[in-house]
């Protein structure tokens, strides 16, 4: 009996030690962001090549390192991810916290040594479900949670993309794209990528896009996104175009897009 009642008391004891320890505090930051980039067979590698680029770029620019450092925090929290297909989604590099021009710079050193892929369909849906997973697994207490979403073609795989972007938002995250337009609307491509990002994938407080229209621009669409997701700089209107270093507001056209109209192509194509 005394034996009993020593290991109980011995237990209690550990109990009430375990119970007094406080939980591991998480970093806090400025921003927790997501970039997620399509890597699908519809972007060629000139288009990944410039892709890349962009957001390396961007990491090691001065203008970035500043945008970090004037933040409340004066860090942020970064992940890079690849998607194609409903499946398919792959992470380049893991949760950084980046405080300064050395962070900023590592991370850019790190993404300059990973290969590119291609890979068959585009899921858009299929990356944000991702992406908010990715966000709840951060490890990090965030300020503004977003994701950073580039693609050159519409959702054709997985689950609707407004079911997707409304679970991101009810969990108080925001969504920004960078629909790229650099070639003719193709084979799973549309015209008005830009309209369907605005209508369909952006959403969220403060939430944007910075269309890349041009190659020779594109870096700098790149930058300007970065910068603008970093220091939470304000945009008149929800679109917005890089153009030799400015922004220009696009206008807010009356043409509304089909955002399901990449799933119709797919049927049309494959005649279902």
């Amino acid at each position: 009996m005394r034996r009993c009642l020593f290991r109980l008391a011995v237990l209690l004891s550990a109990w009430t030690v375990l119970a007094s320890v406080p939980a591991r505090a998480e970093v806090e930051v400025d921003l927790a962001l997501v970039i997620a980039v399509d890597v699908s067979f519809s972007m060629d590698p000139d288009e990944q090549t410039l892709q890349r680029e962009g957001f390396i770029d961007a990491f090691r620019s001065p203008i970035v390192h500043d945008a970090i450092r004037r933040g409340a925090v004066g860090r942020i929290a970064v992940t890079y991810t690849e998607w194609a297909g409903a499946g398919d989604q792959r992470t380049l590099l893991p949760w950084t916290i980046i405080e300064g021009a050395d962070g900023a710079r590592a991370f850019a050193d790190a993404l300059s040594g990973k290969p590119t892929r291609r890979a068959s369909r585009t899921s858009i849906s299929g990356a944000i479900d991702h992406a908010v997973k990715m966000q709840d697994e951060s490890g990090v207490s965030a300020v503004r949670r977003v994701i950073d979403v580039s693609g050159d073609g519409p959702n054709n795989q997985g689950r609707s993309v407004l079911a997707a972007r409304a679970d991101a938002l009810a969990r108080n995250i925001t969504i920004n794209g960078l629909p790229i337009m650099l070639k003719d609307a193709g084979y799973f491509d549309i015209q008005d990528l830009d309209l369907y990002y605005r209508d369909c994938v952006i959403g969220g407080q403060g939430a944007f896009m910075v269309p890349a229209k041009n190659k020779a621009q594109f870096r700098d669409a790149v930058k300007t996104k970065i910068i603008m997701e970093i220091a939470a700089a304000p945009v008149p209107g929800r679109a917005a175009e890089a153009q030799g270093g400015s922004l220009v507001v696009l206008a807010q056209e009356s043409k509304r897009a089909n955002c399901f109209v990449g799933e119709q192509q797919w049927r049309d194509r494959m005649g279902n």
